[in-house]
């Protein structure tokens, strides 16, 4: 790629040691050329240490249990990125980066890797599933939401979501993808629904305080603006919980 965009690490100005876990995982797929990953070009010195890659034929790898284009999430995969459901499928080869390492100060380790993320599609890869986020990219559009000039926003490394909440009038915002910062993904319920964009907006400012280090407590109150009272937040979930894989920060919007 020419003049390929440095990948910064910020630092997380909220944060404090705790006994936290990174994770990370993505799934690579393409045909790779045998030479070595062109990372540095992106600002990375290669996979940190508690990150590994293997390298699979696909063709083994479809009798996975864990195979991630096949049943629901395969489905839809296919159907809201056909072009990369496609690309990956028929791709001989998928390379599977994953690991865990405890809390960090800054993302160092996160620039790393997503800078031989960046590098491997420069030599064959075409495609890159995120199961944390529940995202497949091709290769364009990869690059255009993580090399942004300066840094990719934290939003871009998460997944916000919005369902229906069991109440008329009233949704449920909730995020995947906070195991990269070793945070819990943040859940508010019973939001109504003439208030969503107001919701969504406080969405995508608790996860960027999480991703900069913050914590929230069990019982915790927050002082929302607008919200007399403020809420309080209860922590839950887990790895196994499914509409996570994460533990969670929850609170309800008060009526």
């Amino acid at each position: 790629m020419n003049n390929p965009i440095t990948i910064p690490a910020w630092q997380r100005p909220h944060w404090q040691a705790s006994d936290e876990e990174v994770l990370l995982q993505f799934y690579v797929f393409g045909k790779f050329e045998a030479v070595r990953v062109p990372s540095i070009d992106y600002g990375s010195q290669g996979l940190p240490s508690g990150i590994e890659s293997t390298n699979h034929y696909h063709s083994a790898l479809r009798q996975w249990e864990g195979y991630p284009l096949k049943g629901a999430m395969g489905r839809m995969f296919k159907e809201d990125a056909p072009q990369a459901y496609q690309r990956a499928l028929d791709a001989p080869e998928v390379l599977i980066v994953r690991g865990k390492f405890k809390d960090s100060a800054d993302t160092g380790y996160l620039r790393d890797t997503l800078g031989v993320l960046a590098g491997l599609l420069d030599i064959g890869g075409v495609a890159i599933l995120d199961p944390q986020t529940l995202s497949l990219l091709d290769a364009d559009a990869w690059r255009r939401h993580y090399l942004i000039r300066d840094g990719a926003p934290i939003r871009n490394h998460l997944l916000i979501l919005r369902d229906n909440d069991g109440k008329p009038d009233h949704s449920w915002i909730h995020t995947r993808g906070m195991r990269k910062f070793g945070r819990p993904d943040i859940s508010i319920r019973q939001v109504p629904d003439r208030v969503l964009d107001r919701a969504g907006l406080l969405c995508e400012r608790l996860v960027e305080l999480e991703a900069l280090g913050a914590h929230f407590s069990e019982g915790q109150k927050l002082e929302i603006e607008g919200i007399q009272g403020g809420v309080v937040v209860h922590l839950g979930g887990g790895l196994e919980d499914p509409d996570f894989n994460n533990t969670y920060a929850e609170f309800q919007w008060p009526e």
